[in-house]
């Protein structure tokens, strides 16, 4: 009863600001049924018709900051929000994430912390304008770029360009997004000033049709505001289209890539798409920063330059769940993204204020004509005592609450499994078994996508990954049965290799020089729905009973008081998953950097909480709790 208060007065609070923004002129009435009948019109929008944008007709220069609705809590997005418009910034930039909004071909999901809708309305009620960034490709070190991983059932399927498996797919997801956000437009009433045709493809460029193709899927369903490409310093040109203002990305400034935005674009606006206010992190590196003082330096000589800015990010929040991408070019090895997206960003991952912040909201205040607003309060942090696990569950038990396996005669990714209505398995593990009758070599081939724990007779034997190809098994009388629990680490989120994303075991597996047959395939998606099936089984047994890994670990966090947030760390523990009240928070790993999870205190109620760790190899038996984010140690970006 308390939580849906407290959801009750969040969209109290919304409601009135949207009415005294609507009283100030600044939104239109947003019911669908009166869209076009009583909303406001506007002439005038964002123009790039001189050296300097134009708003309404008069000087504007976009000083923005981007908030990735779906890296944020809902319950936070206004605090977010008021904390970047206290900072200067007058325009959000966000990008939507196809794979989280038809998360199933032909199924739409645009609630909860989904609903875009509800974000546009809320950062016109606060009076930012945006920059949509509707993809369908989005980068973002998000999985798969933010692409479905149901586009790769297709054998022949090229992403990105204008293959019609791909075009087929995204035209009906383009038919129900770009009608959501078109009467957000500032023509008609609404926030949006500008929208991106797709997203730095100047750097992938393998279609010269394609562009063209993602411009006029917009226009055609109606975008009327000034089109906008994105391109770092390479890409600039290839990622070009006709009929949009190209912008550029960069961390560092060098002059010669402006003076190159001159030439190809004379008397237009030059603008920052993404000025990089920080760095991402993968596990097993270390935790990358980007000083303030050399932050404040770029973007104050971008401002004396005329020109506008987008700070990427502004606010970075998280990669909850399975949803981090993977690093690839340039390295021997795929790298998989850690769980936090704090990215060094002026708001951090918990939307404390940082250096950057306070530097940042000094330059900007010179660009404003009024006071800045004052910054809102901070929340509190609360630092829970550890909650000691009390039942386990192995692997092998939990299998009972799964879907009946699949028989295949031969392995298949697991995008190509018969699941979740015949569009595959996108996320989490994958458990193949298949039986031998000895000892022997067995080699992967490479076909390991991305990381197997090999069992026999249900004993853990070794890792086959991208560096280790080949194990040897032990002899054995008699069958036994052979497991590989694969592990997708997230799909590349940037390059050419986007295509090649497929995960689980994706060509045969050899042993002893043979191609193994006959497999079972378990898909351990991990989806709250068997989570909750897990909490409320009867199989758990007590922790006097040595646990066997991988496995299951349950306990309690009793909260007497209003939740706060906190962070949860697992030193002790090895690499898994957490699952809070059956959300999944994310992966943890002791190969760092990242320590510590951020749990926001609206995934927490006031009593008991359900805690579920899932751990591969070793547990510390609790799990424990700090008010502050540890993200390991700090190098600076090269």
């Amino acid at each position: 009863m308390e939580r849906i208060c407290v959801r009750l007065s969040l969209k109290q609070r919304y409601l009135l600001l949207f009415c005294v923004a609507v009283c100030a002129g600044i939104v239109y009435h947003r019911s669908r049924s009166q869209v076009g009948s009583r909303r406001m019109s506007r002439t005038d929008g964002l123009q790039a018709n001189a050296s300097q944008f134009t708003l309404g007709g008069k000087p504007f220069r976009i000083l923005g900051g981007s908030i990735h609705y779906f890296r944020v809590p809902r319950d936070y997005w206004e605090d977010r929000l008021l904390k970047m418009k206290a900072c200067g910034i007058n325009t959000l930039t966000t990008y939507v994430p196809w794979n989280l909004h038809e998360p199933e071909r032909g199924v739409f999901n645009f609630e909860d912390d989904l609903d875009l809708e509800a974000y546009l309305q809320l950062a016109a009620s606060l009076g930012l304008w945006v920059i949509l960034r509707p993809g369908p490709y989005i980068c973002a070190e998000w999985d798969f770029g933010g692409l479905p991983s149901w586009l790769l059932r297709d054998p022949n399927m090229k992403v990105r360009t204008t293959y019609p498996g791909f075009t087929d797919a995204v035209d009906p997801y383009f038919d129900l997004l770009i009608k959501k956000v078109v009467p957000y437009q500032y023509s008609n009433g609404g926030p949006i000033i500008a929208v991106q045709v797709e997203n730095e493809y100047g750097s992938y460029a393998k279609d010269t049709e394609y562009m063209p193709f993602i411009k006029e899927a917009l226009l055609s369903r109606g975008i009327t505001e000034l089109l906008m490409t994105s391109d770092n310093s390479q890409g600039l040109n290839k990622g070009a289209v006709k009929g949009a203002l190209e912008t550029i990305n960069f961390q560092r400034l060098h002059p010669k890539d402006i003076k190159y935005l001159d030439e190809i674009q004379p008397h237009k606006p030059k603008m920052v798409m993404e000025f990089w206010s920080g760095w991402f992190d993968t596990w097993g590196d270390l935790h990358h920063v980007f000083p303030a003082e050399d932050m404040i330096a770029v973007v104050t000589e971008v401002l004396k330059m005329d020109m506008s800015i987008n700070l990427y990010m502004f606010h970075g929040g998280t990669n909850f769940g399975f949803m981090n991408g993977g690093l690839a070019e340039g390295l021997p090895l795929p790298k998989p993204m850690i769980t936090s997206y704090d990215y060094d960003a002026p708001l951090s991952e918990a939307g404390d204020y940082t250096t950057k912040y306070r530097l940042l909201r000094n330059v900007f205040s010179h660009y404003h004509p009024e006071d800045l607003p004052k910054t809102p309060f901070l929340s509190e942090r609360q630092a829970h005592q550890p909650a000691v696990i009390h039942q386990h569950l192995s692997l092998w038990d939990s299998l009972h609450f799964i879907d009946k396996p699949f028989k295949s005669e031969r392995p298949i990714n697991m995008e190509n499994l018969p699941v979740n209505n015949h569009n595959g398995q996108s996320y989490g593990y994958t458990l193949y078994e298949t039986a031998i009758n000895s000892g022997g070599a067995l080699k992967s081939n490479n076909n390991i996508r991305d990381r197997a724990l090999v069992f026999v007779e249900k004993q853990f034997i070794g890792v086959l990954d991208f560096e280790s190809l080949e194990l040897m098994l032990p002899d054995g009388k008699g069958k036994r049965t052979l497991s590989f629990l694969v592990e997708n680490f997230g799909r590349v989120n940037y390059g050419p290799s986007l295509a090649e994303q497929r995960k689980g075991i994706v060509g045969d597996i050899e042993f002893n020089k043979k191609p193994l047959q006959d497999f079972l395939i378990y898909s351990l998606e991990m989806k709250p729905a068997f989570i909750n099936r897990l909490q409320t089984s009867g199989h758990w047994v007590s922790m006097r009973q040595r646990p066997s890994f991988p496995g299951f670990f349950q306990t309690k966090l009793h909260i007497k008081t209003q939740p706060k947030d906190t962070f949860v760390k697992l030193p002790g523990w090895g690499k898994g998953v957490i699952f809070v009240n059956g959300r999944n928070l994310g992966r943890y790993n002791s190969a760092g950097p990242q320590q510590t999870l951020y749990l926001p205190a609206p995934w927490l109620k006031r009593g008991e909480n359900q805690l579920m760790v899932f751990e591969e190899k070793e547990s510390d038996g609790k799990v424990q709790f700090s008010p502050s984010a540890d993200y390991g140690m700090a190098v600076d970006v090269k």
